[in-house]
């Protein structure tokens, strides 16, 4: 039986990314050696990084803006870390909206090095929605958000104008919809959400706004040495790099990010229609903050959920539970899932209701 997976992490990806990245692992390059076995200083694997950070820029439309692509290790979790050490000046400030489970714990690690200023949160209506109209001092360093918030199934739509440094956490919406990229002036992003598997983190920065904090940072944690070093200072999560470039080059097959956002967008219409009809079902998110990755629901009658798990698995779905901290379901539908499979799962959700 085909397998539909809406797991929110480690994502779905691309059959034919699968197929390559396998053969990969057998025989790289034709060289009769494995991916995983060669030398990350070889040709071949130089010119996978290369190739991958290219295409970041181009699929980002920010070729000749002045950024930097790196592809470092560590998760979004490190990056909660990186961002103040490397733009949180000595006795700076920095402003944060606190949208959900992964904001707090960058907030957390912020608070390390500096004042944190937590301009807004939701955390009133367990992240239910996102923070409007709050206010950003001109005198914070940087201003953090995060785009896309997969446990709570909420998503920016905008983004604040401010004079000031745009920092976003994008890992589960990276690459799924069209933006004006340039407005950010660091974005970083765990791949295994949306862009590759576990074990690498892409970073863009521009590169004018490093070295400006007046403290020292060591070498593995700044920006600087990664981006002189073209993001080989230590050796790279070699697999996990090659995969996100063949899901990048796929992307760029495709049509880039317009056409998969149209892609996207009729996936999210057609479950977010089947919640909102369906009685049997109610959407957590506010309707105007409803992720077009992240769809968590509820059902309106508990005592139906042991009937409802067997009949969505008997129909090949899997990693639909929701988070603990929202329950009720949640599913992950990033690039690589098909419409088919969502259409799977809206007619278990039709069906149950007859």
């Amino acid at each position: 039986m085909k397998k539909h997976n809406f797991s929110a992490g480690p994502c779905i990806l691309p059959q034919e990314v699968l197929k390559k990245a396998s053969d990969a692992i057998l025989n790289f390059n034709n060289e009769n050696l494995s991916l995983i076995e060669v030398s990350h200083r070889s040709k071949g694997i130089v010119a996978v990084m290369e190739k991958a950070r290219s295409l970041v820029l181009e699929l980002l439309q920010l070729e000749n803006k002045g950024y930097a692509v790196l592809f470092l290790q560590g998760g979004a979790s490190l990056e909660f870390l990186m961002t103040p050490y490397n733009l949180l000046r000595t006795n700076g400030k920095a402003a944060y909206l606190d949208t959900g489970a992964w904001s707090t714990k960058a907030i957390k690690e912020a608070k390390l090095f500096g004042e944190i200023d937590v301009v807004a949160s939701s955390k009133d209506k367990n992240y239910s929605y996102i923070p409007k109209d709050y206010v950003i001092a001109d005198d914070m360093d940087y201003f953090h958000c995060t785009s896309n918030n997969t446990i709570f199934g909420t998503q920016m739509k905008t983004f604040p104008k401010r004079k000031g440094l745009l920092v976003c956490d994008m890992s589960s919406d990276i690459f799924s919809r069209q933006l004006d990229f340039s407005q950010f002036d660091l974005i970083y992003a765990g791949a295994q959400k949306n862009m590759g598997p576990a074990g690498t983190t892409l970073v863009v920065v521009k590169e004018e706004i490093l070295g400006k904090t007046g403290r020292g940072i060591p070498s593995m944690l700044d920006y600087q040495v990664h981006v002189s070093k073209d993001s080989m200072f230590n050796t790279p999560p070699v697999f996990a790099l090659y995969v996100s470039m063949l899901t990048l080059q796929w992307l760029k097959d495709l049509g880039g990010i317009a056409t998969i956002e149209k892609m996207n967008n009729a996936k999210a219409e057609l479950l977010y229609n089947e919640i909102d009809k369906n009685p049997l079902f109610e959407g957590v998110a506010a309707r105007e903050d409803r992720s077009v990755m992240n769809v968590t629901f509820t059902l309106t009658d508990e005592s139906l959920k042991e009937s409802f798990d067997s009949a969505w698995q008997a129909a090949g779905i899997n990693g639909l539970g929701g988070h603990r901290s929202v329950g009720g379901y949640r599913a992950s539908i990033y690039n690589a899932m098909p419409l088919e499979s969502v259409q799977v799962l809206v007619d278990v959700m039709q069906n149950f209701n007859n």
